[in-house]
C-alpha cells in the first residue's frame, strides 16, 4: 500500500481509525463466524478475503469463475498469512450455474455471505450480448443468491454496489442501482448491507492496471487528462466491505466520507507519478502513431511515451458521487466512513416487469442495446444515459 498511496495523492491511509477502534470486535465476530465469499478472486474479493482470513474465521470459502485468479489468492494468502484452524477452501464455479447451486445444495450453512462478482466496467455496456450478462451478474445472480442465503438460514448478506448507481449516467451504474432496488425487496428477508465506493487503484482490468502491463509489454501510456476519480487502496477496499458486512444495519450502504485525504485525482496525473515512480520522464505524444514508434526508442533514454487526451465515450460521468441529495445519511458513527440509512422502498410492479421483460428477451433469444435501455429508463425515469456512438474497445 505504501507505494501505491503516493500515486493516488496521498500520504495516510483511509480508514484505519475506525479500523482500529473496532478491531478487537471485529477479531471476535470474525472468529466466531462461517463466512462465504462471492467473486473472492477478483481485486475486491480478494481483498475482503484476506481481512477475514488474517482474523481466523470458523470457516471461510470462496467462490470465483476464474481458476487462475483463485490459484493466485491461494498462494498468496499462504505467503502472507500461512494457515488457519478454520474450514478454508476455494471452489472454481460459476455463480449461475447448476454446480454452484448444487454446491449450496449440498453445504451453503454460512454466517456471512459477501457478494463481490460483478461485470463492473462500463466498456461492456457497449453490445446487447455483454449488456445482458451483466444484467444477469450484477442484478439476477444477486438476486438468487440472496434467496439462497435466506433458505440456509444467514444472518446477513452483503453485496457490493458503486458510486455510479447514484444518479447514474452509463448501464454498469444503472444495473448496480437496479440491483439495489432488488435489496430492498430481499431486506424484508434478511438482513443486506451493501457499500458505494471509489475506484480502487490498480485493480484486475482498471485502467491503472493498464499502466503495469503497458510498462511489462513496452507500450506507450494512454489516459484521459479530463477524467477525475476518487481511489480507495485494494486493502481499504476490502476494509471498507467488512466494515459494512459486520457493523452495517438492514438496509444500510457504506461509503467512503470525503475529506482533504481522499480527494479527485485524474489518470493522467497518476500516470506521470507512476513513471516517475519507475524512474521514467513522460514524452508527450501527439497521436496514436506517434507513441506507438517512440516506445521502441524513448524508454533507452529514460522516457516514456504517453498519449493523453479528453474523453469522448459513451457512459463516462464528468464526476463522482457516493449519494444523492434524496438519501438520508449518517455521518457521526464513523469517523471516515459514512452510512446512507434506507427504508425498504421498492415499486414491486417495475421489479416484476423488469424480471418478466428480462426473461421475454432470453426467451425469444433475440434483443437490442435500445430495448434494454428503454427498460432501463422506465426503471430509472431520471437515468441520465448519453449514447455517443463511442467505446474504449476503439481506443489504444
Amino acid at each position: 500500500m505504501s507505494n501505491v498511496l503516493p500515486l493516488i495523492g496521498r500520504s495516510k491511509e483511509l480508514f484505519i481509525s475506525d479500523i482500529s477502534f473496532h478491531n478487537e470486535e471485529l477479531q471476535q465476530i470474525v472468529a466466531e463466524s462461517r463466512f462465504l465469499v462471492l467473486g473472492g478472486a477478483g481485486s475486491i474479493g480478494q481483498a475482503v478475503t484476506k481481512e477475514i482470513f488474517k482474523r481466523n474465521p470458523k470457516k471461510l470459502h470462496v467462490v470465483d469463475i476464474s481458476e487462475n485468479n483463485m490459484v493466485e489468492l491461494v498462494r498468496d494468502i499462504r505467503s502472507s498469512f500461512g494457515y488457519i484452524n478454520g474450514d478454508f477452501q476455494t471452489f472454481a464455479l460459476d455463480i449461475g450455474s447448476v454446480e454452484y447451486d448444487a454446491f449450496i445444495k449440498a453445504d451453503g450453512r454460512y454466517d456471512y455471505v459477501l457478494n463481490l462478482s460483478a461485470l463492473k466496467h462500463v466498456r461492456s455496456e457497449k453490445d446487447p450480448f455483454t449488456l445482458m450478462r451483466m444484467i444477469d451478474v450484477n442484478v439476477f445472480n444477486t438476486d438468487k443468491t440472496i434467496q439462497q442465503s435466506v433458505e440456509k438460514g444467514s444472518k446477513k448478506y452483503f453485496c457490493v454496489s458503486t458510486d455510479k448507481a447514484a444518479n447514474p449516467v452509463n448501464m454498469m451504474g444503472a444495473s448496480k442501482r437496479i440491483m439495489e432496488m432488488f435489496l430492498m425487496r430481499r431486506s424484508e428477508e434478511i438482513a443486506i448491507s451493501t457499500a458505494r465506493f471509489a475506484n480502487v487503484a490498480f485493480s484486475d482490468g482498471s485502467l491503472l492496471h493498464g499502466f503495469n502491463q503497458r510498462i511489462q509489454k513496452n507500450q506507450p501510456i494512454v489516459a484521459p487528462n479530463d477524467i477525475k476519480r476518487y481511489f480507495v487502496t485494494p486493502q481499504e477496499s476490502g476494509e471498507l466491505c467488512l466494515m459494512s458486512c459486520i457493523f452495517g444495519e438492514n438496509r444500510d450502504i457504506f461509503f467512503p466520507k470525503l475529506s482533504e485525504t481522499l480527494h479527485l485525482i485524474t489518470f493522467a496525473d497518476i500516470a506521470v507519478k507512476y513513471l516517475k515512480q519507475l524512474g521514467y520522464e513522460p514524452h508527450m505524444c501527439d497521436n496514436e502513431d506517434d507513441a506507438r514508434e517512440l516506445v521502441k526508442t524513448l524508454p533507452a533514454e529514460g522516457k516514456w511515451p504517453c498519449l493523453f487526451t479528453s474523453s469522448d465515450t459513451t457512459g463516462e460521468k464528468d464526476f463522482e458521487e457516493f449519494f444523492t441529495d434524496k438519501e438520508t445519511l449518517d455521518m457521526a458513527r464513523f469517523d471516515n466512513l459514512g452510512v446512507i440509512k434506507n427504508e425498504p422502498l421498492y415499486q414491486q410492479e417495475l421489479l416484476t416487469l423488469f424480471e418478466q421483460q428480462i426473461a421475454s428477451y432470453k426467451q425469444d433469444k433475440s434483443w437490442t442495446k435500445e430495448q434494454i435501455v428503454e427498460l432501463f429508463h422506465q426503471m430509472i425515469p431520471d437515468f441520465g444515459h448519453k449514447e455517443t456512438g463511442k467505446y474504449l474497445d476503439s481506443k489504444m
